[in-house]
C-alpha cells in the first residue's frame, strides 16, 4: 500500500490553495461567514481547490498563519476614517445605501435626519439652532416630535423662541429644495461636529475596565502603567470610583445604596472595610439595624479576600447605577471642583 504524501512546504502552495486552506482552518461557522461575502464563481473555485488539497500537516497550517501574520505586520498599517470607509463602501454598494450607512455612522442612531435629531439632547440642539435664522429653526422644530420640540424651545432665548413660534404659526408648506438644504446643513455642520465632539476619552473607558478588575489585577496593571505613563495612570485613577470612595458620599447617598444593595452581601463587603467606612454605614442605619449588622459581620469569621472584593464591587455597582439615574451624586473631588467664594 502506497504511503500517503503529506504536504509540508508552505512555498509549494498556490495563492488559491492558501486561501482554501485558510478558510478550512477557520471552522464551519467562520468559513460560512466568509463565503457569504463571495459570489458563486469564487465559491466554486475555492471549493474545487479545497477538494483537491489532499493531506496537509498541522505544521503547514501553522506556517501559513505565521506567514499571514508576518505579511500583515510588515505592511504599512491601516488608516480607518469616515472618508476611507465611505470609499470602500462605494465599491460594493449603491450610492443610496452608502449614504444611509454613513449618516448612521456620522450621527446619532436614526433612519432619517429628523429621527437622528430626536436622539440629540435638547440643550445641545438649541445651542446650535440659536445661531440660525428663525425661519430655519421654525422648519426644524416642526419636523421633530412635539415633546422634543417643546424642550428645545424652552432652551432658546425667550425673544428668539417667540420669533420662531410666530414663524411656525405663519408657515405654509415648505418647498423640497429648502428642506433638502436644511437637512444638508444639519448633516454637514451639526451632525458631523456632534459625532466628533462625542468621542469618548479612552481614559474613561479604561477607568471602567479597571473598576471591574479584581484588586490584585488592578494593582498589577496600575503599577505597570505608572512605569510607562504616570500621567495616564493618574488620569485613570481620578476617573475611577472604588469602594473606598464610598467614604466620600453623603449620608443620604449611603442610605439609598443600602435600600437597593443585596442585604446578604453587605456584611461581607464591610468585613474588609476601613473603620471609617464601617462607621459611615452604621451611622446611617437605625441603632437596632446597626447592631444586627455588626453581629452579622462578627459571625462571618475568616472570609476569603476574593469574596470580600466581590461583595464590595457589588456595592460600587449599585452606587454607580444610582448615580446614572441621578438619584445620588458620586462625583470625585478634584482641584477643578473647588468652589470660588
Amino acid at each position: 500500500m502506497a504511503a500517503v504524501r503529506i504536504r509540508e512546504d508552505v512555498r509549494s502552495l498556490t495563492g488559491a490553495e492558501k486561501a482554501a486552506l485558510f478558510i478550512l482552518s477557520l471552522g464551519e461557522e467562520y468559513a460560512a461567514r466568509v463565503f457569504s461575502h463571495m459570489n458563486d464563481d469564487e465559491i466554486k473555485e475555492l471549493s474545487q481547490v479545497m477538494a483537491n488539497l489532499g493531506n496537509v500537516s498541522s505544521n503547514l497550517v501553522e506556517k501559513l498563519f505565521v506567514e499571514f501574520a508576518e505579511q500583515m505586520s510588515s505592511s504599512s498599517g491601516a488608516s480607518g476614517t469616515l472618508e476611507s470607509t465611505e470609499r470602500l463602501l462605494m465599491k460594493v454598494l449603491d450610492k443610496s445605501r452608502v449614504s444611509n450607512i454613513m449618516e448612521d455612522i456620522r450621527g446619532p442612531a436614526g433612519r432619517t435626519m429628523w429621527d437622528k435629531l430626536a436622539n440629540v439632547n435638547e440643550a445641545v440642539l438649541a445651542a446650535f439652532l440659536k445661531n440660525e435664522y428663525p425661519q430655519t429653526v421654525a422648519v426644524v422644530v416642526t419636523k421633530i416630535k412635539p415633546d422634543h420640540a417643546a424642550r428645545v424651545l424652552s432652551q432658546l432665548p425667550e425673544s428668539f423662541a417667540m420669533e420662531v413660534i410666530t414663524r411656525m404659526l405663519r408657515m405654509e408648506s415648505v418647498q423640497k429644495d429648502v428642506l433638502d438644504d436644511i437637512e444638508r446643513t444639519l448633516r454637514n455642520e451639526f451632525m458631523s461636529n456632534l459625532a466628533r465632539t462625542n468621542r469618548r476619552d479612552p481614559h474613561e473607558s479604561m477607568a471602567e475596565i479597571f473598576n471591574n478588575l479584581d484588586r490584585s489585577s488592578e494593582a498589577k496593571f496600575m503599577v505597570a502603567l505608572e512605569e510607562r505613563s504616570r500621567e495616564s495612570a493618574d488620569k485613570i485613577k481620578s476617573l475611577m470610583f472604588t469602594f473606598e470612595d464610598l467614604g466620600k458620599l453623603e449620608g443620604a447617598a449611603i442610605q439609598a445604596i443600602m435600600r437597593v444593595a443585596d442585604k446578604a452581601k453587605l456584611p461581607t463587603a464591610l468585613k474588609g472595610a476601613s473603620e471609617t467606612i464601617k462607621e459611615l454605614f452604621f451611622t446611617n442605619m437605625s441603632e437596632r439595624a446597626g447592631k444586627l449588622l455588626k453581629e452579622d459581620i462578627a459571625s462571618l469569621g475568616p472570609v476569603r479576600l476574593r469574596d470580600v472584593e466581590e461583595a464590595q464591587s457589588s456595592l460600587v455597582a449599585v452606587a454607580k447605577d444610582l448615580a446614572a439615574k441621578g438619584e445620588i451624586v458620586i462625583a470625585k473631588e478634584s482641584e477643578e471642583d473647588e468652589l470660588v467664594y
